[in-house]
């Protein structure tokens, strides 16, 4: 059966379909010898296709999973700095998982990895704003207009953030503790909104993604999705 070449190489769990598309343009894909263009299809079962001169595999089983990312970890599935990644705490999973989005080297918490690339692309695209919610500790006190701030959005160097929710604010021992809901997923976001208003972090978790919750899973554990977790995260971008 013909498919667009980018669905077959998102199928088979190489990476997201933009990611794919990105290739194509490069000239990295060949099918049966010839170096691909946007918009070809293929036959997966009857044709070679090549990724920088290697075959990609067959379609993979789709497999969901929910990582707690330690700090120090990099979410990403190679580090030319030989830093540990992503990828080596789900070496158990036999499928090729990527992560949905990032959390940065000093962020900890649930991080979704999947080979579906296809869902991994919908759910990372901004127009979806899926919730995601972080535990933030700061230095100091969160004052009132800081709050507000938050609320109303926060300029940053590339622009206004979107409003953000402000929940379960308490003070201890000189820092406070709040939990942050966001639907962007800028650069650093959380940490460059706290450092606008003055404030250094000195933890940040996240700990919700849309309806899923981090719970009790240990750092550096992960748990595979429910159907009805995945069904779920499928109607989000409808």
């Amino acid at each position: 059966m013909q498919q667009r070449l980018q669905k077959i190489i998102a199928a088979a769990g190489y990476c997201s379909r933009r990611r794919a598309e990105e290739l194509i343009a490069a000239g990295r894909v060949r099918v049966n010898g010839q170096v691909a263009k946007l918009g070809d299809q293929a036959d997966a079962g009857n044709c070679q296709i090549l990724i920088d001169g290697k075959p990609i595999r067959a379609a993979e089983e789709p497999t969901y999973l929910l990582l707690n990312k330690p700090l120090g970890v990099v979410t990403t599935l190679n580090d030319p700095d030989g830093r540990r990644v992503v990828s080596d705490l789900v070496r158990d999973y036999t499928v090729r998982l990527f992560p949905v989005g990032r959390l940065d080297i000093n962020t900890s918490g649930l991080l979704l990895m999947t080979n579906d690339g296809d869902l991994a692309n919908r759910l990372a695209h901004p127009s979806h704003q899926v919730d995601k919610r972080y535990l933030v500790k700061i230095r100091g006190q969160l004052t009132n207009e800081s709050k507000i701030r938050l609320a109303e959005g926060v300029l940053l160097d590339d622009g206004m953030t979107a409003p953000a929710r402000v929940e379960k604010v308490r003070v201890s021992d000189g820092h406070t503790w709040f939990e942050l809901c966001i639907h962007e997923g800028r650069n650093r976001q959380v940490r460059r909104m706290c450092e606008a208003l003055g404030y250094q972090v000195s933890k940040l978790v996240r700990i919700g993604y849309a309806f899923l919750a981090l719970g009790d899973l240990a750092p550096g554990q992960a748990r595979t999705l429910t159907k009805t977790e995945v069904n779920r995260l499928k109607k989000l971008d409808k």
